[in-house]
Formats: C-alpha cells, sequence, structure tokens
C-alpha cells in the first residue's frame, strides 16, 4: 500500500515581519528626541540622528508594510518564539547607527555591542570618555535601556509564560488573558504597564533632581535606573554622584526589580497582592541580609566608617542583585570575600516580570521547595509530598522548566567563559564577563571589565560571543535555544 504524503504548510513569517517591521519604525521615531537635544546644545550632531532616524523608519516602514497582508489576531507558538527573538535582534542593529555615524565613530561590532547591551539592559559599555559625549548620544544610551526595560516586562508577562519558559507558566494566572491572542493581549498590557513605568521614571528623575543631580543628568539616570539598566553619563559611572543620589537610586531599582502586575494591581485598587507575594519577600530578604553581611565585613575589615560605608554597600549590593550595574566605588579593592560574594549576588536577580535580569529570585525559590519535598521523600518513603509555591502546588512540568533552566544557564555560562578564554582572555575575565553577560549585570570583575573598566579593549571575537550571551540571557535562554532546533522548524 502506497504511504500517503505528508502536507507540510510552510511557515508564514509575515506576522512575525509586521510587528519587528512596525517597532523599528517607532525605533527610528525615537531618534528624534537625542536630534532634539543636540540641537540644543549646538555641537552640530544632530543630522547623524536624522540620517539615522529616516534610514530606521524607512526600513521599519517598508518591512512592516510588505508584512501587512499577514497580521493575524493570533502567533502560532514558532512565530511567537521567532518574534520574541526577533525583535532583540533587529532592533539593536538600528540602535547601533547612531554610535556608527556619530562622534563615537564607532566600528559595527562596537556599536552593535553598545546598542545590543542597551535594549538588553545589559549595562556593559565599551565606550570611553563618557564625560565628553554629545548629549545626543549619552540620552540615545538611556532611551535604549529605557525602551529594552519596558520591552522585556511586556515580554515577560505575555510570551515567556505562554512558551512555558523556565518555569514562568507558573504567572499564567497573573496575566491578561489566554493564548492565541498574542498581540492584542500585548497591546494591553504594554498600555497598562507604560503609564506605571513612565511614572515611576518621571518620579525618579525628580527624586535625582531634588538631591542634586542636573535636569539632563536626572532624566537620563532616571530612564536607566528603573530599567535597571546602568547606562551612566559619565566614566566614573554613579561615582560621579554621591550622598542623597545614591539612596534615591537604591529605593528606584528596588521598586523596578518588582513584579509591574503589582502596579497593575494597586492602580485597580488592590494593593493586598503587593504585601502578600512571596517573591517580593524573598527578593527583599535576600538583599537585607547580603546587604547586612557585607556592611559588616567593610566595616570591620576594610577601614571604612560611618554613613559612607553602609551608603556605598548598600548601593552597590542593590546594583548588582538587581542587574542595574551602576557602580559608586570599585569594589574590587574591598577584599576576596566581597567580590566573590558579589559575584554570586549578580547571580541572584530581581522578581518575574520586572526590569531585572539574571536568574530570578522565584526559580531559587522552586529549587528549594523542590530539595525539600525530596528531602521529605527521602525520610519518609510512604508520603506524598508535594513542593509548594505562594501556597500552590506546583506540578512537574514548571519544576522540570525550572531544573532546565538551571541547568541551561550554568552549561551556557562555562561555554561562553570557555569560549573567551580560547580567545585569550584570562580566568577572571572569562568568567566574570560570560556571568556579567549572561546574567545581564554590566560589569564584570578584574581590572579590564570591572566597575573601573570597560569592554571596550576586548578583542572583536570575545566581543560577539558577548553580544549573543546577552541575547540569549535577556530571553530566558530557552526562548532562544527552542529556534535553534531542527524539531522547531519541522513542528
Amino acid at each position: 500500500m502506497a504511504r500517503k504524503p505528508t502536507l507540510r504548510v510552510m511557515l508564514d513569517m509575515r506576522p512575525v515581519g509586521y510587528v519587528i517591521g512596525l517597532l523599528v519604525a517607532i525605533l527610528g521615531a525615537t531618534m528624534m528626541l537625542p536630534m532634539l537635544a543636540d540641537l540644543v546644545e549646538g555641537r552640530g550632531e544632530w543630522h547623524v540622528f536624522l540620517q539615522s532616524s529616516v534610514i530606521t523608519v524607512l526600513v521599519g516602514g517598508l518591512i512592516a508594510l510588505s508584512c501587512s497582508n499577514g497580521l493575524r489576531e493570533g502567533l502560532t507558538i514558532q512565530q511567537t518564539f521567532l518574534l520574541t527573538t526577533g525583535v532583540w535582534v533587529a532592533l539593536p542593529i538600528f540602535g547601533a547607527l547612531p554610535f556608527m555615524f556619530g562622534e563615537t565613530e564607532l566600528r559595527f561590532v562596537d556599536a552593535f555591542f553598545e546598542s545590543m547591551s542597551g535594549l538588553t539592559t545589559t549595562g556593559s559599555t565599551v565606550i570611553s570618555g563618557l564625560d565628553q559625549l554629545p548629549r545626543g548620544l549619552l540620552l540615545w544610551r538611556g532611551l535604549l535601556q529605557w525602551l529594552g526595560g519596558i520591552g522585556i516586562i511586556v515580554v515577560a508577562m505575555v510570551f515567556l509564560p505562554e512558551l512555558r519558559v523556565g518555569g514562568m507558566q507558573i504567572f499564567r494566572s497573573e496575566g491578561f488573558d489566554t493564548f492565541g491572542k498574542i498581540l492584542p493581549r500585548a497591546t494591553e498590557i504594554s498600555s497598562r504597564i507604560s503609564v506605571i513605568y513612565i511614572t515611576l521614571t518621571m518620579t525618579c528623575a525628580l527624586a535625582y533632581a531634588a538631591a542634586g543631580m542636573s535636569a539632563f543628568d536626572a532624566s537620563v539616570h532616571a530612564m536607566t535606573t528603573v530599567a535597571t539598566g546602568g547606562f551612566a553619563n559619565y566614566d566614573a559611572s554613579f561615582g560621579a554622584f554621591s550622598g542623597a543620589s545614591e539612596y534615591v537610586a537604591v529605593i528606584f531599582m528596588l521598586l523596578a526589580a518588582l513584579p509591574f502586575v503589582r502596579f497593575v494591581q494597586i492602580t485597580a485598587g488592590s494593593a493586598r497582592p503587593l504585601f502578600e507575594d512571596t517573591q517580593i519577600r524573598a527578593f527583599l530578604a535576600t538583599a537585607l541580609v547580603l546587604v547586612l553581611v557585607l556592611t559588616v565585613w567593610n566595616l570591620a575589615y576594610t577601614g571604612a566608617t560611618g554613613e559612607p560605608a553602609v551608603r556605598k554597600t548598600l548601593f552597590n549590593t542593590v546594583s548588582l542583585m538587581t542587574g542595574t550595574g551602576y557602580a559608586s566605588e570599585d569594589y574590587m579593592t574591598w577584599g576576596g570575600f566581597p567580590v566573590t560574594l558579589l559575584f554570586f549576588v549578580g547571580l541572584i536577580g530581581g522578581c518575574a516580570g520586572s526590569t531585572a535580569c539574571s536568574i530570578k529570585i522565584f526559580r531559587y525559590q522552586l529549587l528549594f521547595a523542590s530539595i525539600k519535598a525530596q528531602l521529605q521523600r527521602i525520610r519518609s518513603p510512604h508520603g506524598i509530598f508535594t513542593p509548594r509555591y505562594a501556597g500552590r502546588p506546583v506540578g512537574p512540568d514548571v519544576l522540570s522548566s525550572v531544573m532546565s533552566f538551571f541547568v541551561f544557564f550554568i552549561v551556557t555560562m562555562g561555554a561562553v567563559a570557555w569560549m573567551l578564554g580560547l580567545t585569550g582572555l584570562d580566568l577572571t575575565t572569562s568568567v566574570s564577563g560570560a556571568a556579567a553577560a549572561l546574567a545581564n549585570i554590566g560589569p564584570g570583575l578584574g581590572q579590564e571589565i570591572g566597575p573601573a573598566g570597560n569592554f571596550g579593549g576586548l578583542n572583536d571575537t570575545s566581543k560577539w560571543i558577548l553580544v549573543a550571551a546577552m541575547l540569549i540571557g535577556r530571553l530566558e535562554l530557552l526562548a532562544v535555544y527552542a529556534i535553534l532546533t531542527v524539531q522547531f522548524w519541522r513542528a
């Protein structure tokens, strides 16, 4: 009997192309803001953003127009994966144009690195002499991180729970709709989040201004603080400021690392979930313990005294834990124990559904819940013990997804560090660089890429490796790895 041929339907890329083209055009439109900043400053750099904007808007508009006949309300699972990754590949390409055409005149590898670092809110930089850059470029760096911050909130609240990436499906019940209406749902969430995001940014800017920052510095640093991105206007990062500004930064870094869905619920008149969220409690408790431990160490062993020591410890610990990456001083001088602890602090991260990055606190909670249940089974083989999160039983699919994430994270970090080592980097730079890029922290360790340095001196191969790690880490690893499998394209 003859075998019946299998009908294969080609993947329709038009819905994906339409959204990517539309977002590229919007990115081009935002370039008008730094153009205006350059016009006001009067350094003659405004044409850089005009050229970049025209190119970006034209290309994005043409892509969206050519794909508009394929727009649908629903997206298939393949299209959703491709859209999630495609946006974070396309936007940095066009975001790099001002760095190439402007005063920095960066090569494409460096411009793409800076743009990817901005949009993924990593905060690693290849640019030296930030203090002398035109205001337009400084504002553009802030805008990239600000746009990346709100973008990742939408991805974390809409796409990743539906794609069941890294245990994010546990938050599906906190969403706004069901799978199959991804685009309308993304639009609805974006509109709600945008109001909160803008309000938080404006409040942060006003607080910075009250603490003594200039209007421009307050605006740019508010954008990179709320995005937990860490791009600063000075080579000294946050070391250019002191006192009240650091306390303001700590408050808003912590707020930005909380689940934005809780802020949505507060605006709807329900503040109770914010105080009952076990993820928030664990995050704040962890931050408090780490700050206390490092403060005691610094007061006892580094010779630091008084309020400045407490402030510097608080600021830098919160900055690394939230993945912001600001540095108010070179913490490499604190000693071996603090530096080692801070390395692992960066691998904790904030809450799911926030602008913070890294592994995220809820995954550690699920990991410990699973370990606890397993130990109970060993002690009582006939008992039934189910891991629980926020009082709810956790299904095996969530636990499997979380365990897979941890394995992939460790393996990927090791692979990235190994590849960086092959390019000639030393062990400290390779390992800390891999962690900084994959966890989207910003600075690494050591003299070259530590808080007192930057990534500009690395070779081109290592920069491309780090760019890939930033993308993979920002999209929670599995969202990128899935499209690299043969089974994905055969589905």
